[in-house]
């Protein structure tokens, strides 16, 4: 069996080709790529040496990352366009894979593995990745978020969901990957919605009405892991396709205009307002699955509240908070989340620049006064208050009234804390 120098050896010797170009067309001089060698060396000896440590190939990873912009900073300086990063992102792979194969259940080494993989626009490769480390770490939330947001970024709903769905039935210890898929559901609102608005084509090979359709029938599969290990006819690179409009000026072979072909006719439209996809039927569907996992409680619920708080620009918020803050009072009614809730709700969506702020902030106020009555937990809702009046207060050009109003009450609160 061949010893650490002799493997060592055997992947210096793979790097020679390289810094002979770097040496012919004076890239490096002879005594750098002779402390380049060297440093490799130290670091191949130190990943093949028993008990190496992953913090090791990530430090060889980020020396060779170092080293690739320094060859394309010169390069650039000396008008030399031969010189590609091929070569160091091959190496960088490889270092990567064997990180993997000697620390499989370090998630870190996982995570800088795909990011690495993301920055380099390998997609295909991507994606096989981010299967071999599910596979591994089945109830990891961070990995299956990552997983679909990237699909769900990329336009393919249909696979985002996949991964959130599997994803799910794994993770049901908290409510990270739940929020998230409820999370991403409301940005693919807000995008369905900007684009009947008329404000931009999503990124995406497939229509919004197939893509509702997609979401009313979502296959719902076994809980064994099979994403996509196959090749498909993607290349490596981002670009996923995007929506190919009709040319309105193309013309046909005998030379006349050719039919714009219309995507949303009248029945398009109707069927399009009338999905219950639209009136955040899904996101809906994820709060309420979620309250019968074993995470589920007043802070989880609180969560989901905050979340859905910030996409003030989908029009059926109002109705998906509200759903929230029934179950809290329902399931919760004392609780300080639901106390927090109930109090936050009348400031969603008002600019705190606009003259219905005060009015909504009066509101608040006078819910706070109640709750401060009826909760169970004083001392929990007071910081939770404190944090929101700290938020608000650090607007820049907040409205003097309402700023001295927001630190009289904060005062208050902070007075009522310290005491005994």
């Amino acid at each position: 069996m061949a010893g650490v120098s002799d493997k060592a050896r055997f992947y210096l010797e793979r790097a020679a080709p390289e810094l002979r170009q770097f040496e012919e067309k004076e890239i490096f001089s002879k005594d750098e790529i002779r402390s380049l060698v060297s440093k490799r060396s130290d670091f191949e000896h130190i990943i093949l040496a028993p008990r190496t440590k992953p913090t090791d190939f990530l430090a060889y990873v980020e020396w060779e990352r170092s080293l690739d912009k320094l060859r394309a900073k010169r390069c650039r300086r000396l008008k030399i366009r031969s010189s590609t990063s091929h070569a160091s992102q091959g190496r960088t792979f490889g270092i990567f894979e064997r990180a993997v194969m000697k620390h499989p259940g370090c998630v870190e080494v996982w995570r800088a593995y795909l990011d690495f993989t993301a920055q380099v626009k390998a997609t295909k490769r991507w994606r096989r990745i981010v299967t071999r480390a599910l596979r591994l770490h089945p109830t990891n939330a961070e990995l299956w978020a990552l997983a679909g947001r990237r699909a769900a970024n990329g336009g393919d709903m249909e696979r985002a969901r996949s991964h959130f769905l599997r994803g799910c039935r794994f993770c049901t210890g908290e409510a990270k990957l739940w929020v998230e898929y409820a999370r991403c559901e409301m940005e693919w609102l807000a995008r369905i919605e900007g684009k009947k608005a008329g404000k931009g084509v999503p990124k995406t090979g497939i229509s919004a009405i197939e893509a509702i359709h997609r979401t009313e029938a979502v296959e719902q599969e076994g809980d064994h892991i099979a994403l996509d290990d196959g090749d498909d006819d993607e290349g490596d690179s981002d670009n996923e396709g995007e929506l190919m409009l009709p040319d309105p000026d193309a013309e046909t072979a005998d030379g006349k205009a050719k039919q714009t072909k219309q995507f949303f006719d009248e029945d398009a439209q109707k069927k399009l307002e009338s999905s219950p996809a639209l009136s955040g039927a899904i996101p809906m569907a994820i709060f309420d699955i979620a309250k019968k996992q074993r995470f589920f409680g007043a802070p989880a619920a609180e969560e989901f509240f905050d979340m859905f708080a910030t996409f003030t620009k989908v029009s059926s918020q109002d109705k998906i908070v509200q759903h929230v803050l029934d179950t809290l009072v329902e399931l919760y009614p004392n609780h300080a989340s639901t106390c927090s809730c109930l109090i936050r709700q009348p400031l969603i969506g008002v600019d705190v620049h606009t003259p219905a702020f005060p009015q909504a902030l009066r509101e608040a106020l006078a819910r706070l006064k109640g709750s401060m009555a009826s909760t169970s937990n004083k001392t929990a809702l007071t910081a939770k208050m404190i944090t929101w009046f700290d938020t608000i207060l650090a607007v820049e050009d907040l409205d003097q009234g309402v700023r001295t109003v927001l630190e009289h009450m904060k005062k208050s609160l902070e007075q009522q804390q310290a005491r005994p």
